[in-house]
């Protein structure tokens, strides 16, 4: 009973204050409603007791782990339910717990580092190809009119890369973080690239080197299950999408070092990778970046772009370009969260009821993340630092005027 008050003088400090359209209703069936509203758009249903000091701190950490656990129901449109959470986690003041940040300070190692990859990665390739384009991209599309649909926006976000880096037929290209092989497949077939793929997803790894063995480009693509660590020899291009968010705050200097160590004196090299929008480089707030590591990218960790930056050049390179892709994130998640609910029933099939939950939760609510600042996405075209100014481009143009590569579409 003292628990069930305590939350009824809560939620009537809410009402008061930010009038949330919102309701609870309890495991004995007492309503509670947020807002001055007679038809929230969004319920939950607190299942027990358990709920409560869930809802009685409800950062967004304490909120998600609620609802994957079960011990919450939500209804309502998923867009409702993650405005709402972000809503019930604004009323409330929390302080974000920094434990998690020191704890991800000490742990990458090559092998925490490996298995954080097949937590995420190794769910099932089944899974991931129920709401992903079919060339199965699993990071921020392009959309350069606006208007195009997620395939579409894909391709032309590697095609966006391919041209920032300007390869060229022949040249060698390394894919660092190649995941199901999308990049390195369409850099061997439109631009006529030399490539390998690196891993460390076993599931990533199978797939992709069946898609080179079925397009029959054995003898310009070799897919590796290896650590970009471990690569050796000099590349004309190197890219890396999505992955240096797993490397760690404290490795980035020597991550882009051994970039620098791989490209070629005259080599150009692109970083595609989400950031912190907080300067200090810290979580994300109200406490998602705590449910994120602690459900979907286990040590993870964002920079904000200037000490991404700063590290490049800690690294021995210098960045010439530097485009922020916030927008175009924003709607890539949109997309597959819609897709997601288009496809749960199957999806379901493929992961436990807890994993599903924590996809669900995850894809929308980081499109609310990415339209709001609350994170950001870059994309830093690079090359060894210290070469003459004559080797820079003049302008911006050659990223966006007619394709002119000889081969392919």
């Amino acid at each position: 009973m003292f628990w069930e008050k305590k939350l009824a003088h809560w939620v009537s400090h809410i009402r008061d204050q930010a009038n949330i359209p919102a309701r609870v209703v309890l495991w004995n069936g007492q309503q509670l409603d947020f807002g001055h509203f007679t038809s929230p758009q969004v319920t939950l249903h607190a299942k027990a007791q358990s709920a409560l000091p869930y809802l009685l701190r409800p950062s967004l950490d304490n909120l998600g782990e609620a609802y994957i656990k079960g011990v919450i129901d939500i209804e309502g449109k998923l867009s409702d339910i993650i405005n709402i959470g972000y809503s019930l986690a604004r009323s409330t003041v929390t302080a974000g717990s920094k434990l998690a940040r020191v704890r991800r300070y000490f742990s990458h190692t090559r092998h925490s580092d490996k298995k954080a990859i097949e937590y995420h990665y190794d769910v099932s390739n089944e899974f991931y190809q129920l709401w992903l384009d079919p060339n199965m991209v699993y990071s921020c599309a392009y959309f350069e009119n606006g208007t195009e649909d997620l395939s579409t926006a894909q391709l032309k976000k590697i095609d966006h890369i391919l041209t920032k880096i300007e390869l060229q037929p022949g040249q060698t290209l390394l894919d660092i973080g190649c995941g199901w092989g999308a990049l390195v497949l369409r850099a061997a077939q439109k631009f006529g690239a030399q490539c390998v793929g690196v891993t460390l997803s076993e599931n990533q790894f199978a797939l992709a080197t069946a898609r080179v063995k079925a397009a029959g480009l054995e003898h310009q693509i070799e897919i590796r299950l290896q650590d970009y660590r471990d690569v050796s020899g000099e590349f004309d291009r190197i890219t890396s999408v999505g992955m240096f968010e797993h490397v760690g705050r404290k490795n980035l200097p020597a991550y882009f070092a051994k970039v620098r160590e791989l490209l070629k004196e005259d080599g150009v090299a692109m970083n595609h990778g989400i950031t912190s929008s907080d300067y200090a480089s810290g979580e994300a707030p109200l406490g998602g970046g705590e449910f994120i590591d602690k459900y979907v990218f286990p040590d993870g960790e964002l920079p904000h772009i200037s000490l991404a930056l700063e590290a490049a050049q800690q690294g021995g390179l210098e960045a010439f370009d530097v485009e922020n892709l916030r927008r175009h994130y924003a709607r890539t998640l949109n997309l597959w969260a819609e897709k997601f609910e288009e496809v749960a029933d199957q999806a379901r099939l493929h992961v436990s009821e807890e994993k599903f939950r924590i996809w669900r939760l995850y894809l929308a609510g980081c499109a609310y993340a990415f339209e709001n600042d609350d994170v950001s996405i870059y994309q830093i075209v690079c090359r060894r630092a210290g070469r003459h100014a004559t080797t820079l481009p003049w302008s911006r143009e050659y990223m966006y005027g007619p394709r002119t590569t000889p081969l392919g579409q």
